[in-house]
């Protein structure tokens, strides 16, 4: 398996992961150029996508849906909460709805020969989930805007080869910045996004020998930046309740405007 981040931050969302034979976005939220782009960067054509899996409606994450949805008639997949949204947003153009197919949390399904289990995760939007993605032997996963997290969703990220996990924010550059009061509220709610100290104790309860790469993602432009998440995230792991290191993991963040690496397993 493959897994890489097309673009990861607040403007803008996309992950490829695939096998051999199946080819799988996860969210859509930058233009089809640059989505395309980053295919041909890993040698890739847009028609050789099995379908788009998508975590939640929110504009970050589905900007390019109308167009790839056009022009190569891919299959996209979301709660049935998720889809009823996305009809209703003007910006995504006119598309085949029959190409819309609704899943369900903790309902695992196919496509191709990856194996996909979404999960709930709470944040402000209809019906989000996080997805879960095996291959044969081999799993990873897309974990981001999350509030919170709890004991299921850690046990859905359990075993893993390789997380792409949220590191939004850092709480006291949140608190002190420039955004108004309520938007402050909402991002720091149990329905808001996973701070960097979070993203680092949720990593504490996944950590695991087999463990290959750490991704974090989800950065703000406004309220983090790359040095200080992987800091704090290495931080909390060194001093967390677990026999680990962070120096035993490679950990990367995931750009807003570049690819990451590509990450096998």
């Amino acid at each position: 398996m493959r897994l890489v981040s097309i673009a990861s931050g607040s403007s803008g969302n996309c992950t490829y992961i695939g096998s051999d034979k199946t080819h799988i976005l996860v969210d859509a939220g930058i233009s089809n150029k640059r989505i395309e782009q980053g295919l041909k960067e890993i040698g890739l054509k847009g028609n050789e996508l099995g379908g788009v899996i998508i975590t939640h409606e929110h504009s970050d994450h589905i900007r390019g849906l109308g167009v790839l949805a056009r022009k190569y008639g891919l299959s996209i997949y979301a709660t049935k909460e998720t889809l009823s949204e996305m009809q209703g947003k003007k910006e995504l153009g006119e598309y085949d709805r029959e190409l819309l197919k609704e899943i369900k949390p903790d309902v695992a399904f196919a496509i191709g020969d990856l194996k996909i289990l979404p999960f709930s995760i709470d944040h402000d939007a209809a019906n989000p989930v996080a997805y879960r993605i095996g291959h044969e032997r081999k799993t990873v996963a897309v974990a981001t805007d999350m509030g919170h997290y709890d004991s299921y969703i850690v046990d859905h990220l359990q075993g893993l080869d390789a997380l792409l996990v949220e590191s939004n924010h850092d709480v006291n550059m949140l608190q002190a910045g420039p955004y108004p009061y309520y938007l402050k509220r909402r991002i720091l709610s149990d329905h808001g996004h996973l701070s960097n100290e979070n993203a680092g104790r949720l990593l504490n309860c996944v950590l695991h020998d087999q463990l290959k790469h750490i991704l974090l993602g989800h950065l703000s432009k406004e309220n983090n930046y790359e040095a200080l998440a992987y800091e704090t995230v290495k931080l909390e792991i060194d001093q967390g309740d677990t026999r680990y290191k962070a120096s035993d993991f490679p950990i990367t963040v995931a750009k807003r405007d570049q690819m990451s690496q590509i990450i096998y397993v």
